[in-house]
């Protein structure tokens, strides 16, 4: 049978004039409420509203408008099934063919500064959830339309197939009417969680983004699910796969702590080198290779400013996975399309206001949500957190920032050793802190970087003195860590036996 019949009723009203001609055009009836019959009429388009199809008028400032019989039965009653016809006969329903119907826009209400919780409460829509879910139950006889990006599909359906839609589309309507229901009920329980700080159960509801290539191995099929291709466009190259989504997310947090031109180099999701300029990429760019020439083959390469080609001619000369930036310039593309299989990938500006959002990781049974460690604590004054008898010089505080920001986003336990603007040596995630420091020094060493007048970081406590010392025998001259051990008079004598300065920011940064 073809569509005799719609109902539409939309907050957001872009796409909305072609789609109401169409179906005008067509000999559709349309069955509308409040604005947004208000606003097919001043297109001169015939539309009935709800409160004359029931029969019943709005009530309680629009609250209750659909919530009638005639519309839901007019959804729900099976065509293919006598009795359901025949009952809707008999109560005088017609069938509702098609639903277009969009939702009271809560995420953008709340997402407003200091939004009211009355505010919130009257933009949690009830009535178009419920007919949307109707409708989509029984997509099997009904269309039902919840994105303005499927209405020229409706319409071509329409003409293609004797004025109705197929079943493949309908049914593929009526998913992403669930995945949007859910969505929304899971925004309002949220934020009522939050703001009213009661216990409750997290949920989480999400689009598929995309499959991805494999998983941690090739035999592990993975896919991503949400809106990660609105912060992350590949340009070219291979399908990503789940590690190289764990990297990107990796590399965009690290190089979002950094104003300066930046350019960090990770492995494994794990910093392997980092530099910063006043002025120039391509010389944050070598300040960040010099660190570890060999752990970059196969890793990933972060910047903060658009990819010229002098830097993109020093990245090809090197095996690389991934490269991101907020921009590649013309020349820097045309020369990377060459490598085919590398994955160029354009970071849009709006995803640093994302870093602060919960992280979410599976365990046994669910889930864990944890706040996001979105900051670099403990710099803020660190003039007055100097625990040693030397304090640090200026050169020493400027590389003590440097390295703060850094290890933090390293796999604990984590050490590094850096200068005011490139590290200098990276030891991650051993089994004791002593064990990551001589890593570090080690790495320095192959990299032929010397650590004399370097900033150690140290991203928790060195529980015993043996870490700093091997940091300090090292060359390093100063040292911030978190503080917090019950030896830490050991390792504050350690250090002042050597002359060496030492600050306790009071947080640590544990990365697991």
């Amino acid at each position: 049978m073809s569509i005799q019949r719609a109902l539409i009723s939309v907050s957001d009203k872009s796409g909305l004039e072609p789609l109401v001609r169409g179906l005008a055009e067509r000999g559709i009836a349309i069955l509308s409420t409040g604005g947004t019959a208000k606003f097919i009429r001043s297109l001169e388009i015939d539309v009935t509203d709800i409160s004359d199809f029931t029969g019943f008028p709005e009530l309680f400032e629009g609250r209750v408008k659909t919530l009638h019989p005639k519309v839901h039965g007019g959804l729900l009653h099976r065509r293919d099934k006598e009795d359901h016809v025949k009952q809707a006969e008999e109560n005088d329903i017609l069938p509702i063919d098609l639903v277009v119907v969009n939702l009271y826009p809560f995420e953008e209400t709340v997402a407003k500064e200091g939004v009211t919780r009355e505010e919130a409460i009257e933009n949690i829509d009830i009535g178009g959830p419920s007919m949307l879910r109707s409708a989509a139950k029984n997509y099997d006889a009904v269309t039902v339309v919840v994105d303005p990006a499927d209405y020229p599909v409706v319409l071509e359906e329409l003409d293609e197939h004797e004025g109705n839609t197929t079943l493949k589309t309908r049914e593929r309507l009526a998913i992403k009417v669930f995945q949007r229901t859910a969505a929304y009920d899971a925004a309002i329980a949220a934020h009522l969680n939050e703001c009213q700080e009661t216990e409750s159960s997290f949920s989480v509801c999400l689009p598929l983004d995309q499959e991805l290539r494999y998983g941690d191995n090739p035999h592990q099929k993975a896919s991503l699910y949400g809106n990660f291709s609105d912060y992350f466009k590949k340009l070219q190259g291979k399908e990503l796969s789940y590690t190289n989504v764990l990297d990107i997310a990796a590399a965009a947090e690290l190089i979002h702590e950094f104003r300066r031109p930046a350019v960090g180099i990770l492995k494994h999701t794990n910093p392997c080198g980092v530099g910063a300029d006043s002025e120039d990429l391509r010389a944050a760019w070598e300040k960040a290779f010099e660190t570890d020439r060999q752990a970059p083959f196969g890793g990933v390469i972060v910047c903060n400013r658009p990819l010229t080609l002098s830097v993109a001619r020093v990245i090809a000369e090197i095996f690389t996975d991934v490269i991101i930036a907020p921009e590649f310039e013309t020349e820097a593309r045309a020369l990377l399309k060459k490598k085919k299989n590398l994955r160029l990938i354009e970071m849009a500006e709006s995803y640093k206001d994302r870093i602060a959002d919960p992280v979410i990781r599976s365990a046994p049974g669910g889930l864990m949500v944890m706040d996001a460690d979105a900051e670099a604590l403990g710099l803020d004054h660190i003039e007055e957190k100097v625990v040693t008898e030397r304090p640090p010089t200026a050169d020493e505080i400027e590389a003590m920032r440097f390295a703060w920001r850094i290890v933090k986003h390293v796999r604990s336990n984590a050490i590094v050793f850096a200068g005011s603007d490139r590290t200098l040596g990276i030891g991650a995630g051993q089994m004791s802190r002593v064990d990551s420091c001589r890593l570090a020094v080690w790495k320095a060493e192959q990299a032929g970087l010397d650590l004399h007048g370097s900033v150690v970081a140290s991203d928790a406590m060195f529980p015993f003195a043996d870490g700093l010392i091997s940091a300090l025998e090292a060359g390093a001259t100063a040292a911030i860590q978190p503080g917090g051990s019950i030896r830490d008079e050991e390792v504050i004598k350690a250090a002042n036996e050597r002359g060496a300065a030492m600050v306790f920011t009071g947080h640590r940064h544990f990365l697991h």
